[in-house]
């Protein structure tokens, strides 16, 4: 019997590695897993590389991480948010390392990983400094940057439920990075709000199959979220 069901937060992450590489899903704090980051932060994994939309807010999830040390570098678009504080006293003091994309070609590099294309070339950042460095061809008379897809050893995503087999819905605009991360990953798992019965949500429906999902756990969502 298919059952993706893990009984804790701590085991969910219990694998991850030093040097692992992380995605984190979330636009802000909108479907970010952040019990799950936490967790890892408990794990205690190290030297990590943290691909994220932003890099954290205030003093939890992504930015707590961040704060104690964990992270090696971020792949992001947006590292300076609302309270960016752990990261830029990290940055400051060259505890972290920082590759910023643009956020299409974020969620691009990161969908190529997942559909199995090695990379790819995009106008966006032609003739910047983030394009230093990279092969630039012309096409159509246009400079066009390359850039490389991205994969990760796990996937840390958040839905609103699930079945048993890891089929997963989300909630309005939380869905945000997570399909495509959840594509991209070797290990992805999914903090989900509930877990309802298999066979009950609609396949037309389904927004990540469960093919692409190894672990879901429940985190119940405040009535506030």
């Amino acid at each position: 019997m298919i059952d993706k069901r893990v009984a804790s937060l701590a085991e969910a992450v219990a694998d991850v590695k030093d040097g692992s590489t992380v995605l984190c899903s979330g636009f802000g704090s909108v479907g970010e897993p952040v019990e799950l980051i936490e967790a890892l932060h408990a794990q205690g994994a190290r030297d990590l590389v943290i691909v994220a939309n932003n890099a954290g807010l205030g003093d939890t999830g992504l930015a707590r991480l961040i704060g104690s040390g964990r992270v090696r570098k971020i792949i992001c678009s947006f590292p300076r948010t609302a309270d960016p504080h752990c990261f830029d006293e990290a940055y400051r003091a060259g505890k972290i390392e920082l590759e910023l994309v643009p956020q299409g070609t974020l969620s691009e590099r990161i969908r190529a990983g997942g559909a199995g294309i090695t990379a790819f070339y995009t106008r966006v950042s032609a003739g910047t400094d983030i394009a230093k460095g990279k092969e630039v061809r012309l096409f159509n008379g246009e400079p066009h940057v390359l850039e490389e897809a991205i994969r990760g050893d796990f996937a840390f995503i958040r839905a609103e439920s699930a079945d048993r087999w890891g089929n997963l819905v989300y909630r309005r605009a939380a869905r945000n990075f997570n399909p495509v991360m959840a594509c991209a990953a070797e290990v992805t798992v999914a903090q989900v709000a509930r877990i309802v019965e298999l066979g009950s949500i609609d396949p037309d429906h389904v927004h990540t199959p469960g093919i692409f999902v190894d672990r879901v756990v429940v985190v119940p969502r405040s009535p506030r979220a």
